[in-house]
């Protein structure tokens, strides 16, 4: 995995992102994956369930590495608004948390497949369709929920 620096061009782009409402909460993950155009090949919003902001984090880059490797991506950036993961994921911080421990190393098993990896940590505004796809899926999940009475 190479070190955070500018995207060039050459590469395709993962924009991901994931959120909980009440950390931990009900939570989602959002992704998009753009070819080396910068056309859209990819994009997803999924509930996981209950879980903590940096679990849902964890999730989306997973699932977006994971996309990126179906469509054969050698040479990838990852931008995410998520500091802690993108400086894990560089090893300029340790992964301390237990519960994500597990999550690093499948996300770093699943770079590994992808080729060349570059971690970008961009502001959250620079991140704004994955966020939207985060926040639809959970908008989704607890509409179906509230239809149902317990």
């Amino acid at each position: 995995m190479a070190s955070k620096s500018a995207h060039d061009g050459s590469g395709w782009t993962l924009r991901c992102d994931g959120g909980s409402r009440g950390n931990p909460g009900p939570g989602a993950l959002g992704y998009v994956l753009c070819d080396a155009a910068g056309r859209e090949v990819e994009a997803r919003g999924e509930f996981i369930g209950v879980c903590t902001n940096n679990v849902a984090e964890y999730r989306a880059l997973i699932a977006g590495l994971e996309a990126a490797a179906r469509h054969g991506t050698r040479t990838l950036v990852v931008r995410m608004d998520s500091e802690l993961v993108v400086r894990q994921m560089l090893g300029q911080y340790k992964v301390k948390a237990e519960g994500l421990k597990a999550l690093h190393a499948e996300a770093r098993s699943a770079a590994g497949r992808v080729g060349v990896v570059r971690f970008e940590s961009v502001p959250r505004d620079d991140n704004s369709r994955a966020d939207a796809l985060v926040n639809e899926a959970l908008d989704q999940a607890l509409r179906r929920e509230s239809e149902f009475p317990r």
